[in-house]
């Protein structure tokens, strides 16, 4: 069993998975670099290593100056969060090199499933719909225009070995795509280290929905159910819940069975998440996140699960011990926090009450920098039923009050409160809808 272990990562991922080593008897090492000295993760952990200046390239980023620290503090393994190198084989390679743990898939499986065209090619070979689209990369414009006349427009150009909306362009007629198709590499390139490009058709307003799963590696693959991601702002997500509304109930059955079996497929092992788009009555696979996910806690709250103690177990060796199906309850709703202005937080007064949770590593003094995520806390709320979530959620956003810094609270509620999002009936360009739209002003 892993008793000692360091958290490569930062903010509040890093205050999540340090709170669950607590709960689990296990020391903890946070790392951090010059520009987070003081951050909550350094105090919090059992013991604290400077691994850098703020550039991520030369501290978080840094493979050598992490497997060193926990080396130096004698840990046992690696947790490595989310971004960064979360979902970097070579680094997992590196930790298993050098006789640690890393508390995620295999490297083969991540080299699989971190490629977007090849894991299209394990979709479809699993009996699982895709979008039309490449199978290959597009290596250039005449290439890619043939391929988009076939497809037809709109299409969408992605990154084969990003996420998060890097490297990403949709594109409406043939005159757009050179130019769209040179920025989406470059982009790629710069954010991943790997410039190719994959094409697929762009459906319009999907509903984005994603499958919570936990894999031991010794043959049991199990989900958690679904969480509906469909709330976003170019291609980054703001809200996200469980259970969807406004889904087919078969539907949302035939996507769980999918999903299990791409991962028992592919032999995947520790908590991964498999995100599809959903029109009408269709829908497509579009990747897998081979990690914990930010909007993990959504499944959490329903699931009465702990998907960080999950992944150590699993880890650890341990097999799964959770019943299949694995019961859920309620409603619960997330809502991410960004400064949109950083700073020192003057004062941070967290909400408090039932059914509400708060992930974050802000306090009173702390320094909100321009050099990471601007992510700074995550609301989660769980409650019998959604309209009852959305209440409380909107309570809470109220309750919270963070001074010094600017965040997107108000953005926040006025998309909660507004008329698509209390009914369900909304796709990815709601947040369009609602501050775009002139009508919705």
């Amino acid at each position: 069993m892993i008793r000692s272990l360091l958290i490569a990562n930062r903010g509040e991922i890093a205050v999540r998975i340090i709170r669950t080593c607590q709960d689990m008897g296990i020391r903890t090492v946070a790392v951090y670099s010059q520009a987070d000295a003081g951050s909550l993760h350094t105090k919090m952990a059992d013991s604290a290593v400077c691994i850098g200046p703020h550039p991520s390239h030369e501290s978080y980023l840094n493979m050598k100056n992490i497997i060193t620290a926990a080396y130096a503090t004698r840990c046992d393994a690696i947790h490595p969060g989310v971004g960064f190198l979360a979902e970097n084989p070579l680094f997992a390679e590196e930790v298993e090199r050098a006789g640690l743990i890393f508390i995620g898939p295999e490297p083969k499986t991540m080299r699989l499933v971190g490629d977007k065209v090849r894991s299209r090619h394990s979709a479809l070979e699993a009996g699982i719909p895709v979008t039309p689209g490449s199978m290959e990369p597009v290596s250039n414009s005449e290439e890619g225009a043939k391929l988009a006349q076939q497809i037809g427009y709109p299409i969408i150009l992605k990154a084969a070995a990003g996420g998060g909306g890097r490297g990403m362009r949709i594109v409406h007629t043939p005159k757009e795509l050179p130019q769209a198709l040179t920025i989406a590499s470059q982009e790629a390139l710069s954010f991943f280290s790997d410039g190719t490009i994959h094409m697929e058709k762009y459906v319009v307003n999907p509903k984005h929905i994603e499958i919570q799963l936990l894999a031991d590696g010794q043959g049991k693959v199990i989900h958690l159910g679904e969480r509906d991601c469909s709330v976003q702002k170019n291609h980054q997500k703001l809200i996200e819940e469980s259970p969807s509304p406004y889904f087919n109930v078969a539907m949302r059955k035939q996507m769980e069975t999918d999903a299990v079996r791409l991962f028992t497929k592919i032999g995947y092992r520790g908590a991964g998440t498999i995100e599809f788009l959903v029109k009408d009555e269709n829908y497509w696979f579009m990747e897998v996140n081979a990690r914990v996910q930010v909007e993990h806690p959504v499944t959490e709250l329903v699931s009465l699960s702990d998907i960080i103690r999950q992944q150590i177990l699993i880890a650890s060796g341990k097999e799964l011990n959770l019943p299949n199906p694995v019961p859920r309850y309620g409603h619960a709703l997330e809502c991410r926090i960004n400064a949109t202005k950083v700073g020192t937080v003057t004062k941070f007064s967290p909400p408090l009450g039932p059914a509400v949770r708060i992930d974050t590593h802000l306090f009173q003094g702390a320094k909100v920098s321009p050099y990471y995520d601007a992510l700074v806390a995550k609301i989660i709320v769980h409650t019998p039923d959604r309209q009852q979530s959305i209440a409380t959620m909107v309570r809470a956003l109220r309750e919270l009050v963070i001074e010094g810094i600017e965040t997107n609270v108000e953005s926040q509620i006025k998309i909660l409160l507004s008329e698509p999002f209390q009914s369900g009936i909304f796709g990815t360009d709601l947040y369009a809808q609602i501050y775009d739209d002139p009508k919705k002003r």
